[in-house]
């Protein structure tokens, strides 16, 4: 299947390569970065033309800028382009409800409405038109084929269905490559339960969810007398919404646990096709960047300049075929650090080395060290006493220095009593603060508690506790 030139690209309805190709589109997954560069540079200058024809927003926010927007020269030129945050998405949907002046085509075009949470800020609202949502099918179904989803599989989609378009995203990649689809969903009362009945009743071959909801579903199996790896039939599993899929300890314990192999995915609900930073069947952490779907730029987070390949910085997203509601130069607020990967697949995307490992406000900074989220569990999941959840609590000492706490469960089976004994623990408390501590560079307290005290989450897991007040 050939490189598309006309923009917006259209695809072929009923394409699939046969089952036993490892590529969609071999000649855009496998062409050299040169070429690559030179046919995405195309892609944008249609794309930032569109939006600054047809967006009064990009119309203005463009109005300074030392480029022409509608005759973009280079990709150089291209990232002279101003950043645009989700404050600024804010701000302008508030002022210009419901959709700011984003939207490219008229409102009632709009096939698909859906939204972010909200849970920090206003919630942000985004239209998907016909044409894009059929893109966007077309993309996920490309990519997953490269992550090794085939018709014969069937697809578990273990997450929510509303607002979160990370559930159907999954659901119209699968639907479109042609495999059978199982839309269960998760978050209502005993679920869970039901997930777990139903995997082994059904046997799907494949489970799209949370990291922490696998584990979540693997201890609910076992509580209910199931073995996961041998009483479910998961070949693979392909996961979004939080770091622990290219966490190293995390990433083998739930291969481990289920004996299969397991993708890290997903950039942002904005930037869908969400898929475009994906791992493949063949890469053991890490997601590569489909960059003729989603170009990504990594950029530093104060100077907000663009990096080379090789530096650690902020993924900046950039839609390449938005007709409806396009997002160009998008921050993330993660961090990620990318280069090239001669990866057994043969693809030639630059790629996120270790995923997405943090995100620049959940940084913590003790005693002058970066610590993330994603490097504590990588400790704590290596030790073998571990009882499955932390919690990473953050105080302020005085004289203003930040004082990090790590609570973390423990088995029963890490004490001869069965009775929860912080004293007779503390051999146990002991390895784990030596653990961090080498980890990590600095010393932290560590708070032992009992296997079960934290909730489990059949969603995004929540697990910082900011008790400094501002």
């Amino acid at each position: 299947m050939s490189a598309p030139m006309e923009w917006p690209p259209r695809y072929p309805e009923n394409f699939t390569p046969g089952t036993d190709q490892e590529y969609w589109s071999p000649e855009l997954e496998t062409m050299p970065p040169a070429e690559r560069d030179r046919h995405i540079l195309t892609k944008l200058q249609h794309q930032v033309r569109y939006a600054f024809e047809n967006s009064g927003f990009y119309q203005e926010f463009y109005k300074d800028v030392p480029v022409d927007p509608a005759n973009l020269a280079s990709l150089e030129e291209f990232a002279q382009l101003p950043i645009l945050t989700k404050e600024d998405i804010r701000r302008e949907q508030e002022e210009n409800p419901p959709y700011g002046r984003f939207l490219c085509i008229p409102a009632e075009e709009i096939f698909r409405l859906h939204g972010t949470s909200g849970t920090t800020g206003r919630p942000t609202v985004f239209g998907i038109g016909k044409d894009d949502w059929d893109r966007i099918g077309e993309a996920h179904a490309r990519i997953l084929w490269g992550a090794g989803l085939r018709p014969h599989d069937t697809v578990m989609v273990a997450a929510v269905f509303s607002l979160y378009v990370g559930s159907w995203g999954a659901l119209v990649g699968a639907e479109r490559l042609g495999a059978t689809c199982f839309p269960f969903g998760s978050g209502a009362p005993g679920q869970t339960e039901r997930a777990v009945e139903w995997a082994t009743m059904v046997k799907p071959s494949v489970l799209y969810g949370t990291p922490s909801y696998a584990l979540y579903m693997a201890e609910t199996a076992r509580q209910m007398g199931f073995d996961p790896k041998k009483d479910f039939g998961f070949r693979f599993m392909f996961f979004s919404g939080e770091p622990g899929a290219s966490v190293p300890a995390t990433r083998r314990l739930i291969e481990e646990t289920f004996g299969c192999y397991i993708v890290d995915q997903g950039t942002m609900a904005e930037m869908t096709p969400w898929m475009s930073a994906s791992g493949c069947r063949h890469l053991d952490g890490g997601m590569h960047l489909w960059q003729d779907i989603v170009y990504t730029e990594l950029v530093d987070p104060q100077t907000k300049l663009s990096l080379p390949l090789g530096e650690e910085g902020v993924p900046v997203y950039s839609h390449t075929e938005r007709t409806s509601q396009p997002m160009i130069r998008y921050w993330s607020g993660d961090i990620a650090r990318w280069d090239m990967v001669d990866c057994p697949c043969g693809r030639t995307y630059p790629t996120l080395v270790a995923g997405i490992y943090g995100r620049v406000d959940d940084m913590i900074i003790v005693r002058g060290q970066n610590v993330f989220p994603s490097r504590v569990e990588d400790v704590l999941r290596s030790m073998d006493e571990f009882g499955g959840e932390f919690r990473l609590v953050l105080e302020r000492e005085t004289g203003q220095m930040d004082r990090l706490t790590v609570q973390a469960e423990v088995l029963n089976e890490a004490f001869a009593s069965r009775e929860f004994d912080p004293a007779a623990l503390e051999p146990v408390r002991e390895r784990f603060t030596a653990a961090l501590r080498r980890a990590i560079g600095v010393s932290v307290a560590v708070e032992l508690k009992p296997a079960g005290e934290f909730e489990r989450t059949q969603f995004k897991a929540r697990r910082i506790i900011d008790l400094r007040k501002p």
